[in-house]
């Protein structure tokens, strides 16, 4: 499958899942979050999403939510698609976030599964489609039973997928026969959450990722699939080895991607109950990140 052939996905291809800025008080960062959003942008990612995991969406308020959101679409612009984090353990509660993200400009809605009450699976469709009856604008569920308890099991999923507005996925099952056979039976958008997976998926016909990476490495993520579209399969393997070294120190070193991608960026501390990386973790992930920068070409001008 190449870029010619595959179906445009509804948020771009590219997405990054934007850390919140805070000041060294604590408080939101308004102009560093544009000025973050704006390089992202330039830099290769075609869509942003905001107050999900990365975001520290369960410290930020909602109004801090909908402040951030007005804020990065002054900075990016109409047409970049912006993807608003709102789902959470109180249904209620996400229908009034779906409702005031749609009223401060996303053009979709991120939507996790409930947790810590491990819902049976016929209660998780139905708080997935009370969401998107309710919603005027698409939606992207957001499978991730290791941080929910819950999964979204694929039969759900096939039964979801004949809802309108019921448009993606963001993958974090590790589930690949899971999300093949759903990519194979439904118009599902599946978008990568481990970068581990984003070339595999992709390969299989998925739509692109959702990456805490790319918050500090977005050109360097992004050549994967270039590569992958322009028909090099071996060169988009050669640069997917590449990321691996800074995607583990990142997302697989015990530390939250939260944390890393903070220790990486001047955009202010972490939340607690969140505590930032220690000086050695932060050493580390400079250097990775040092490298993987050094192996990219300059910008064509």
């Amino acid at each position: 499958m190449t870029a010619d052939t595959r179906t445009p996905p509804p948020f771009g291809r590219t997405l990054c899942a934007m850390i919140t800025p805070f000041t060294a008080t604590g408080a939101l960062d308004l102009d560093t979050a544009r000025q973050h959003a704006s390089r992202l942008v330039a830099e290769g990612c075609d869509g942003l999403v905001l107050s999900g995991t990365t975001g520290e969406s369960p410290t930020t308020t909602d109004a801090e939510k909908a402040a951030l959101l007005r804020a990065v679409r002054e900075a990016v612009g109409p047409a970049v698609p912006l993807v608003s984090g709102v789902g959470g353990p109180d249904t209620r509660h996400t229908l009034r976030l779906a409702r005031e993200a749609e009223e401060a400009g996303a053009d979709g809605l991120l939507l996790v599964s409930p947790y810590y009450s491990r819902p049976q699976q016929s209660a998780v469709e139905t708080y997935f489609t009370r969401v998107a009856d309710a919603a005027g604008i698409p939606l992207m569920l957001y499978d991730i039973p290791g941080r929910t308890g819950t999964r979204i099991e694929p039969d759900t999923l096939l039964r979801l997928a004949e809802h309108p507005r019921i448009v993606a996925v963001k993958d974090c099952s590790y589930d690949l026969l899971g999300a093949t056979k759903v990519m194979s039976r439904t118009s599902l958008a599946y978008y990568s959450g481990c970068e581990e997976l984003n070339l595999a998926l992709y390969a299989l016909g998925g739509a692109g990722y959702v990456s805490t990476v790319a918050n500090v490495a977005p050109r360097q993520m992004r050549a994967v699939l270039d590569a992958f579209d322009a028909g090099d399969t071996t060169g988009a393997a050669r640069l997917n080895g590449l990321t691996v070294e800074l995607v583990e120190l990142m997302m697989a070193s015990g530390l939250p991607g939260t944390v890393t991608a903070k220790a990486l960026l001047p955009t202010g501390p972490v939340r607690e109950p969140l505590q930032p990386a220690g000086e050695e973790a932060a050493d580390a992930l400079r250097e990775a990140r040092r490298r993987l920068v050094a192996t990219t070409p300059p910008k064509s001008p």
